[in-house]
């Protein structure tokens, strides 16, 4: 088992996306929030600076609304959604060139591959203090209604005898959940994960 330090804004972990009052966030912001959350955990945690522009030790929710609006172009609400890793890779590369990020790299894992494959690349990031954005199209299951086409992210796993359980991060809370069952979603099509990196020379930057 093992889980990454959340943070806080107010009494929210991360951000609650339905309190934007930009109507194209509120309702189709989650793969920016995403961004966002990602990108202050590893200034927090990897000492990546250049990623969150305000006093990343004082966390506000004016602040991360501002820097909400900074990512917005780079991860825009569109009528179908953010809906495949390809275009959240390009947009956050985006948002990293933008800053001069350059020791994050990252590739995409569909959840259509064995759950064994899905199950190893998740516990390798986050044993390795990384954050794992995570892409939910449409799935079967009643109990992941509010997480259909939508990003969050992943922020531990507890795995048992036969169950390997994951941390999702969204709505400004977080809530234990099958990865089987996640990945099990009674569809063809499938989202995924996005697999980040941070070099050496990044982490001691």
């Amino acid at each position: 088992m093992k889980e990454l330090p959340l943070f806080k804004v107010g009494n929210y972990y991360g951000y609650n996306q339905e309190l934007f009052t930009d109507h194209w966030m509120n309702i189709g912001g989650c793969g920016a929030v995403t961004a966002c959350d990602v990108s202050i955990y590893l200034d927090l945690n990897q000492g990546l600076s250049r990623l969150y522009p305000y006093d990343i030790h004082h966390l506000t929710a004016q602040d991360y609304i501002n820097f909400s609006q900074i990512m917005k172009p780079f991860l825009r609400p569109r009528q179908n959604g953010i809906d495949t890793l390809e275009l959240w890779i390009q947009g956050y590369s985006n948002y990293l060139r933008s800053v001069g990020e350059h020791h994050i790299s990252m590739h995409g894992l569909y959840s259509d591959c064995p759950l064994k494959e899905l199950e190893s690349a998740v516990k390798w990031e986050i044993d390795h203090n990384l954050p794992v954005p995570y892409l939910n199209l449409k799935h079967a299951n009643p109990d992941l209604a509010a997480y259909v086409w939508h990003w969050f992210w992943l922020a531990g796993y507890a795995q048992y005898e036969d169950t390997f359980l994951v941390k999702l991060v969204t709505y400004g809370s977080f809530r234990w959940f099958s990865l089987e069952e996640l990945w099990n979603s009674g569809y063809k099509r499938k989202g995924g994960v996005i697999l980040l990196n941070v070099s050496k020379k990044g982490r001691e930057a």
